[in-house]
């Protein structure tokens, strides 16, 4: 039977356009899906047999996928802006400033505007605040401060040494003290100096540091005055230590050996420490180069007065005795302690003005008259140390220009303090001799040799100390 074509055939009815684009859909839908997973619909009937099996692949971890970044917005961006922390506000810079003439640190607190509140409370945060009294012209200060209010404050007494004073965490109204130490690098030099004037001339023609040639001076002051018995000619030794930092020279350590020629007696000494690190300086042999007195208590230019007990007093015209030696020198010199004693009288009189007695034990007493004024804080009772400062030159009392009468009794009687016999300390410990005549060895080993030295004449031989 023939198919029916006619206008009214059902296979002729058009299809709704929403019926179309949804078959369209599924159709691509399914060419899409069939396109991703060819291997699972494109197989071919029969695969051909494999010669030998092909071994597994490696397992790889799956990489990650980073997620995707969200989008920027206008209203992201202020939000994470705010939310965002204040970066941390940046300290207050120190701020330097030089100590002048005649200033204290309450004079220089007043003229920087800092209140005495905080001078107050910098003085009372302990034994370190206590240096700050030393102040000196030319020392460095350093302040840190924050709307009118002192928060720190720093000062260094050397190249080495730092002390610190910030505000205390917890309480602002005290200050907590901390001190630094740098250590140095410390090498041994040694110097060779031969003597045309004066000491401190030789030394500094030859670029050694003042203090050195002072505390070689303190090393034989017992056996050597050095405003009196010093010649030209006379020559020198020493090894000793050089400080630096930073690559930078800042100054010199102990001397370590030195030997000193005067008038053609040799004089050495070594330095050594005890186990509690205490050093001296002690012969070749083990003997104290200390004494119990010095011979001259001041750095004086001339003895203007010597020991003579038929002496014509210079006021009064008549014989009477000298009973010690007059020491010129500028008033206002330190006068020290010629032993270690104990202050008997610190007081004034017409003739002697201001003086000093000590005792030292029970047989030596010595006596310091017409001093400008006293150390701070002498008192009768007081102890005091060989070498420490107890009073300054001058020109009280029975004095015709400034300088120092020193007198020497012994059991009660004058003796010249330039010539009588001096007490000793104690020499090297037995049980210490042994490492320390190693030690003094080496260190004199180290010397430049006195035959380097331009002189006529053989060295002379070592000098032996009574």
């Amino acid at each position: 039977m023939a198919r029916r074509t006619g206008a009214h055939s059902p296979w002729r009815r058009p299809v709704p356009r929403v019926h179309a684009l949804a078959a369209t859909g599924l159709a691509l839908t399914l060419g899409l899906a069939l396109g991703l997973w060819p291997e699972a619909h494109s197989l071919p009937e029969q695969a051909p047999p494999l010669a030998e099996p092909v071994p597994e692949p490696l397992a790889l971890a799956p990489k990650r996928t980073p997620e995707a970044a969200p989008a920027l917005t206008p209203e992201s961006v202020t939000a994470a802006a705010l939310a965002a922390p204040d970066p941390a506000p940046e300290a207050p810079a120190w701020r330097s400033l030089t100590v002048r003439s005649g200033e204290s640190l309450a004079r220089i607190f007043q003229r920087e505007g800092i209140s005495a509140r905080a001078l107050a409370a910098l003085m009372a945060s302990g034994a370190l605040a206590k240096r700050l009294a030393d102040l000196r012209p030319g020392d460095q200060l350093e302040l840190r401060e924050e709307d009118g209010t002192l928060l720190g404050f720093r000062f260094r007494p050397s190249q080495l040494e730092t002390l610190t004073f910030s505000r205390a965490s917890g309480d602002a109204s005290r200050f907590e003290a901390e001190r630094e130490l740098r250590s140095p690098t410390v090498t041994e030099r040694t110097a060779q100096v031969v003597i045309e004037d004066a000491l401190f001339l030789a030394a500094q023609k030859a670029g050694l540091d003042d203090r050195l040639a002072l505390a070689l001076a303190e090393i034989f002051q017992w056996d050597i005055d050095f405003v009196l018995d010093i010649r030209k000619g006379d020559r020198f030794e020493l090894l000793y230590e050089e400080q630096s930092l930073d690559g930078d020279v800042i100054g010199t350590g102990a001397i370590l050996a030195a030997r000193f020629v005067n008038r053609g007696e040799i004089f050495e000494a070594v330095r050594y420490e005890d186990p509690a690190g205490n050093g001296s300086y002690y012969t070749p042999e083990g003997r104290s180069l200390r004494k119990a007195f010095l011979r001259a208590p001041v750095q004086f230019t001339r003895i203007s007065s010597n020991f003579n007990l038929r002496r014509k007093h210079p006021l009064w015209n008549t014989a009477r005795p000298h009973r010690g030696i007059d020491y010129a020198a500028p008033t206002g010199t330190p006068v020290v302690a010629a032993g270690d004693g104990k202050v008997v009288k610190a007081a004034r009189n017409a003739p002697s003005g201001n003086y000093v007695v000590l005792q030292h034990g029970e047989r030596y007493q010595t006596k310091y008259l017409h001093l400008s004024r006293f150390a701070k804080s002498l008192k009768a009772g007081q102890r005091v140390k060989q070498g420490q400062v107890i009073g300054y030159v001058g020109s009280t009392g029975w004095a015709t220009g400034p300088h120092l009468h020193y007198e020497f009794l012994v059991g009660g009687a004058h003796q010249n303090p330039r010539t009588v016999a001096l007490p000793k300390a104690d020499p090297i410990a037995p049980e210490a001799k042994a490492a320390f005549t190693r030690l003094a060895l080496a260190r004199l080993a180290a010397l430049p040799s006195a035959q380097r030295f331009a002189l006529n004449g053989p060295n002379p031989a070592p000098h032996e100390s009574p």
